[in-house]
């Protein structure tokens, strides 16, 4: 039996803490601006805040932020603004409860953007967009990106975290690998005599980027298929930039945070934009949506005011309380307001990122497409591992695509000719 001095005495300050953080706080605050400085008018944003998962009960809500910048034209940018979000729901399982709901997310956004993206082009329209889409679901942030548009966190504690990749063939290595081996050609415009210049562009099509949705005129390696990053905030909060190119290729994030401190959501936006096109003008439509995420005002404690702002933004708005004042036993029980990664996925490939290795048994329904949600007459469903060498997988084995599903995933993997994504009968 261990005698009494083995054991540490916690304070009663820490235990109480520790309690009140443990009663869980379901529903943050939001508070949320958008700013926009126009040039081509091929920017678009979504902001839905409080959706129901389950409708009409008015308590398990979540929010959507996303923002669309098109390029050739703005119909792929407002195709996707009115069509992703319900697309992705679709791809939902029923019945979830709150957790599992947020871990089927990063697949039912695969599964969405796909989707999006097949409807889209069907209509034979050129246009293609970026696309960088949030949803918040109570402390979860799950981001899906396409394309060059780019999302950030800042922490309560100031830590920066980027949940977006930039899917640029110049800067990301590894999408130019990804594309030339499905078949397309990566280099820069041929002014004629040798001389080449500008960013590196995939052709056919000249498309700067290797992920979008739309973009008919270019081969389907360039792919739909989002980058997916999911993390848990502490319940100190946090704030999340979304912008477009226009901001990033001006000022860098640590800029963007720095320049819009203490303001609020809206008023930071404005600044964010104003930053960017200060500069140099307004070279390009020039996007920004800021979202802070705190509790609720009734969960802040009463603490002291602090003299001075501390490294992030949320230490001034939560009037947290300073190292300085908290005593040195103290320090040693509590527990730092981090953000935990829960998700990351940036694969291209539709195998990996639909596989069975998942906690809901149905995720996926038996007889319906993991992709449109088409339904499939039995036997007739091609599982996404029809042709796979790995020995682990089983041919029969779900999830199922149908015909035109399994088609677009080939010609994406290069697995089939691609050029022109559809005949002429579809214009």
């Amino acid at each position: 039996m261990s005698s009494r001095g083995d054991h540490q005495t916690v304070p009663l300050s820490v235990l109480l803490r520790r309690e009140q953080n443990s009663e869980r706080i379901e529903n943050p605050e939001l508070s949320y601006g958008q700013a926009n400085q126009s040039k081509k008018g091929e920017d678009y944003t979504l902001v839905k805040t409080e959706c129901q998962r389950i409708v009409g009960d008015g308590v398990t809500t979540f929010s959507v932020f996303g923002l669309f910048d098109g390029h050739n034209g703005s119909a792929a940018a407002i195709y996707a603004k009115e069509h992703l979000l319900s697309n992705v729901l679709s791809a939902m399982p029923t019945d979830l409860n709150r957790d599992d709901w947020v871990a089927a997310l990063p697949r039912a956004l695969v599964a969405g953007f796909v989707k999006t993206d097949k409807e889209f082009l069907e209509k034979g329209q050129a246009s293609g967009t970026t696309v960088t889409f949030a949803i918040i679901e109570g402390w979860s942030i799950t981001v899906a990106s396409v394309g060059d548009s780019r999302c950030i966190l800042e922490s309560a504690e100031g830590e920066i975290i980027c949940l977006s990749a930039d899917h640029r063939l110049e800067s990301n290595e590894e999408e130019r690998e990804r594309v030339t081996a499905c078949g397309g050609e990566v280099g820069r415009l041929n002014t004629g005599g040798g001389t080449e210049i500008g960013p590196l562009r995939c052709w056919p099509g000249g498309l700067c980027l290797s992920r979008s949705l739309g973009d008919r005129d270019v081969g389907e390696f360039i792919v739909p298929v989002p980058y997916v990053k999911q993390v848990r905030l502490s319940t100190a909060g946090g704030r999340l930039i979304i912008a477009s190119d226009g901001v990033w290729d001006i000022i860098s994030f640590e800029a963007a945070i720095d320049c819009s401190r203490t303001m609020s959501a809206e008023t930071a936006a404005v600044q964010i934009v104003k930053e960017a096109v200060q500069v140099k003008g307004i070279r390009d439509d020039t996007t920004c949506i800021v979202v802070d995420i705190f509790p609720p005002e009734k969960n802040l404690p009463s603490l002291p005011t602090l003299k001075k702002p501390g490294k992030g933004v949320f230490k001034a708005i939560f009037r947290k309380k300073s190292a300085e004042s908290t005593s040195q036993v103290e320090r040693e029980f509590i527990e730092p307001d981090v953000v935990e990664e829960m998700f990351e996925d940036g694969s291209a490939s539709l195998t990996e990122r639909l596989d069975t290795k998942y906690p809901l048994c149905n995720m996926f329904k038996l007889f319906m497409c993991a992709i449109c949600q088409a339904e499939i007459k039995p036997g007739d469903g091609i599982s996404i591992h029809a042709g796979s060498s790995n020995r682990k997988t089983r041919p029969w084995d779900g999830p199922f695509l149908c015909q035109s599903c399994q088609e677009k995933r080939e010609a994406m993997e290069g697995k089939r000719p691609s050029g022109n994504r559809y005949n002429s009968d579809s214009d």
